[in-house]
């Protein structure tokens, strides 16, 4: 059976479109690199200086040398280029990354990520987190719906903000969510769950689309 995260990646990867350029953040987002459509083609981009990756490494099969910007083990695809950092980054500062897929600890009504905590706390700092979600063109959170039972989708985001009214849209276990001027628009919801349940899990009040539908994996 599919963990929460895998099911998260597989929605995600419906999201991207041919002839993207997508940037995946450490995490549940490196997972979407494994369930790309197979009539799509898109260029990953790892910030540490890959372009053209491809999906994570079997076991026994990996490339010591190649690994993403998270450190796992990664596939390259034919015709694909190394570069060093600043090329890297200036590929997501020039704009030329059609999309970001990041994880979050908290994101809010408005659009602000918050995706660190200050040095010595969860983790050391924001990362190239800051330079992707104001340099793509679009901006897909993909995460948990709560942690310890605590929404993640607040009113407003109580952490240090990574960006502020950048992000897109929102992919959770329970819910595929649309960041608009009005507020969080809820697009999608998984087959197991309610508008109700939802709800309940979200801080921040929740616009239910008229052609609410059902997450199709």
């Amino acid at each position: 059976m599919a963990t929460e995260k895998e099911l998260i990646a597989r929605r995600v990867a419906q999201e991207l479109q041919d002839g993207d350029v997508v940037n995946l953040g450490i995490g549940l987002p490196t997972l979407v690199s494994n369930y790309l459509p197979k009539d799509v083609h898109i260029t990953l981009q790892s910030e540490n200086g890959i372009l053209g990756m491809g999906g994570l490494c079997e076991s026994g099969t990996e490339d010591k040398d190649c690994v993403n910007s998270g450190n796992q083990h990664v596939n390259v695809l034919p015709g694909a280029c190394y570069f060093d950092s600043c090329t890297a980054f200036g590929i997501i500062r020039g704009g030329h990354v059609d999309a970001t897929i990041l994880g979050a600890l908290q994101v809010d009504e408005t659009g602000t990520l918050a995706s660190h905590i200050v040095p010595g706390k969860m983790v050391p700092g924001m990362g190239g987190a800051m330079d992707l979600v104001v340099g793509a063109k679009k901006v897909i959170i993909a995460t948990t719906h709560t942690v310890k039972g605590a929404p993640k989708l607040l009113k407003k985001v109580t952490l240090p903000p990574t960006a502020v009214n950048k992000v897109n849209l929102i992919v959770t276990e329970l819910a595929v969510i649309e960041v608009t001027a009005e507020g969080f628009l809820l697009k999608e919801i998984a087959g197991n769950t309610t508008v109700e349940e939802v709800q309940r899990l979200t801080e921040a009040e929740l616009i239910v689309d008229a052609d609410l539908k059902t997450i199709e994996l």
